[in-house]
């Protein structure tokens, strides 16, 4: 039997990288995407459509979209529809703590670790739970820090039967974008799929338009954009003003914060 993951699959860079690296290191992968409201739930496309791309290229995911729209209007974030206005600018700037969701992925664990413990019982193996968390989400989002994943974990194994047959694997916790963009280029090539094909199938912008073209100047867009001009490759999804003038204005704020 092969080894058991299950993913937290947002639809955007991270955690669809994630996806190719189990695959290529022969997981069997339950991906599991939450719908809470978010603006940019364009992701959630995207995630639907690697998972597409990723089945007819011969590496089957089980998927499963959870939806919880209940909380939207509950939820006190500029990240979720009702919120204000995203903010621009790089993740060393204050006004990026306005992008936190509150006990986002606790929510998420909660109801993936009950999936995770379920096939492990159900198939009597371990199981692993993947997520693409890094190292430049730390000082921003408080859930994305080993601290609260080791005291998350350790509410779970207190409160469940069995729980030590499932684990956190988290392989870009000490990486940074430019760590898994570079994993996710070894990971096609391992799987032998097309880089841009799978990377057009993301979504890391906040703000991207109702055609689901990515904007450059919020956040999550600039940090992605410095990982593809670090690996020297052109970003395949599409910019609201082009790539050239993404890349340009990303070249500009890093050398102003430099």
């Amino acid at each position: 039997m092969k080894k058991q993951a299950v993913l937290s699959l947002s639809g955007g860079m991270d955690s669809s990288t994630v996806l190719l690296h189990l695959l290529a290191n022969d997981y069997e992968v339950t991906a599991l995407s939450f719908d809470y409201g978010q603006k940019h739930n364009v992701e959630l496309e995207r995630a639907s459509e690697l998972i597409e791309y990723l089945n007819k290229a011969g590496y089957p995911v089980k998927y499963q979209r959870i939806t919880l729209q209940g909380l939207v209007s509950l939820l006190n974030s500029n990240l979720v529809k009702g919120g204000e206005e995203v903010p621009e600018g790089h993740y060393e700037e204050d006004n990026m703590k306005d992008t936190v969701v509150p006990n986002r992925n606790k929510m998420f664990s909660s109801i993936i670790q009950a999936v995770a413990l379920s096939i492990a019982n159900a198939k009597d193996c371990d199981v692993n739970i993947a997520m693409g968390i890094h190292a430049g989400d730390h000082a921003i989002y408080p859930d994305c820090r080993q601290e609260f994943r080791d005291a998350d974990y350790n509410a779970f194994v207190e409160g469940n039967w069995d729980a030590d047959k499932v684990t956190y694997y988290t392989p870009y916790l000490n990486g940074d974008k430019f760590d898994i963009l570079k994993d996710g280029e070894i990971c096609c090539e391992k799987l032998d799929i097309d880089f841009d094909e799978v990377y057009k199938r993301t979504n890391t912008s906040y703000k991207p338009t109702a055609e689901g073209l990515s904007d450059y100047k919020s956040a999550s867009s600039v940090e992605r954009i410095e990982a593809f001009l670090k690996l020297e490759r052109k970003d395949p999804v599409e910019y609201v003003d082009g790539w050239e003038v993404a890349k340009t204005h990303v070249e500009k704020l890093l050398a102003k914060h430099a």
